[in-house]
This record gives C-alpha cells, structure tokens and sequence, in this order.
C-alpha cells in the first residue's frame, strides 16, 4: 500500500480542480440560456422551415438534460439554447458518473446510488484518503477532474486574472511564478517546467503546472525569493496584471 506522502500533491490537485469545477458546473445551466453573454448572432439565419426543426430539437435537448441531469433551461420556451453548452453538461455529467462509479469499482465499494454531479464530486473528495493507496487511481482521477474542469470553463470563456510574482520558481529557476487569485494558489507558467517527483503531473502531461496552495506560499517564499505579503497583496488586491 502507497504511503500518501506519495501522493500528495496529486491529491492537492484533485481538490483544487475539484473546487473550480463545483463552483463552475452551475453556471453551464444559466449559459444555456439566449441573450446572455455569448457572442451576437448572425444576421443570416435558418428557413422558417429549418429554424422550426431547430427549436424542435433544441425543446428535445432541453428535456432531456432536465431529465438526465436535473438541470432546468432558466425562461427556456420557443427561444434556442446553446447546443456547444449542452454538449459540455453531458460530457461533464456522464464523466463524473463514471469516474465515481470507476473508483467505486476500484476500491471494492458499492456502486454509488444516482446523484447530481455537485454531490458526486463532493462524495469523490471524501474517498480521498482511500484513493490516496493507488497512486494511479490517484493520477486517474486528477486528470480526470482537470480535464472536466477545463472544458467547463472554456465552455463559460472565464479569463482567470493573472499577477507577476516575483522570485524565482523552485523547479526551473525561471521567473515565471505567477499568483492567480481565483484559485488562491500561485503557478510556474513556464511550460518547461519539470520537478524530479515521479508522480508529478509534470511528468506526463504537457499542459501541467506547478502549483503552490495558500497553505504553502511560506515554502514558496523561502525557495523562491518572493515575499510572502507580495503573494498574499496579489491575491487580495490584484491591480496589476500580467499574463
């Protein structure tokens, strides 16, 4: 059995991503909605015949992700909704039921009973510990997790605010140690960025980025050169951007 020192900063990333995906996953619902914040539309459009099948289908959709996911159109009627947003609530809905009911398997537990996707993460978080002895449940489940998360705020167009920290960052030595107030957690964008840990997502996964949660900015400071008010100033007070 892994010890969990092994895989700690997995489970760090499992709760951060599984955070930011919980606060976000709501919001895809108001997105379905017309009128809202999406671009405009076309000043050409479908036939009078063509455009009555599209809001046929679109009554469908939104029946459907009612039914499926318990997430009701807000003042939906005859207007269309965001097919590109529905097709992100299925992707993430099916994928958090899988990834539960796959550590479920894993871990010699009973199927879990059906669920929203906000109570199946937050049922996922609590199997931590248990998923901490399979360091490659562990990876499984963070990528999963970040994946879901991503999409989620691609599909809302989120532009997180960024902040130049100084220092430099511990692994690289770059001075590419940036604080993203959002997530409270400041992050090494130098995408060549690798650590020695080998179970770092560093190792694997081109699009990972080290990672400092609030509760390790005194070991940042320490490592890097930044001071601690300069991180805690850049999340409380983020004036100053940069990407």
């Amino acid at each position: 059995m892994a010890d969990r020192t092994d895989t700690e900063p997995v489970l760090r990333d499992v709760t951060l991503w599984t955070a930011s995906l919980v606060r976000q996953f709501p919001e895809l619902a108001e997105e379905l909605a017309p009128g809202r914040r999406g671009p405009a539309p076309s000043p050409t459009g479908p036939s009078p015949a063509g455009r009555d099948e599209l809001i046929r289908e679109e009554r469908r959709e939104a029946l459907l992700l009612e039914q499926r996911h318990g997430l009701a159109v807000p003042g939906h009627g005859a207007a269309p909704i965001r097919l590109h947003v529905s097709d992100a609530i299925r992707d993430i809905t099916d994928g958090v039921v899988e990834l539960e009911e796959a550590v479920c398997a894993r871990l010699a537990l009973p199927r879990p009973p059906r669920a929203g996707v906000i109570d199946r993460l937050r049922r996922l978080v609590a199997l931590l510990d248990r998923i901490a002895a399979h360091p490659d449940l562990a990876r499984h489940v963070r990528d999963e997790i970040r994946r879901m998360a991503r999409r989620c705020a691609r599909t809302l167009g989120d532009a997180e605010t960024i902040v130049r920290v100084s220092g430099r960052c511990p692994w690289c030595d770059s001075v590419s140690l940036r604080a993203f107030p959002d997530r409270r957690a400041v992050l090494c964008v130098n995408p060549a960025c690798v650590c020695a840990d080998e179970v770092c997502g560093c190792q694997d996964d081109p699009a990972y980025r080290h990672l400092w949660a609030e509760d390790r900015w005194q070991e940042l400071s320490e490592a890097s050169g930044a001071r601690t008010e300069e991180i805690e100033t850049a999340m409380d007070d983020p004036k100053e951007t940069s990407c």
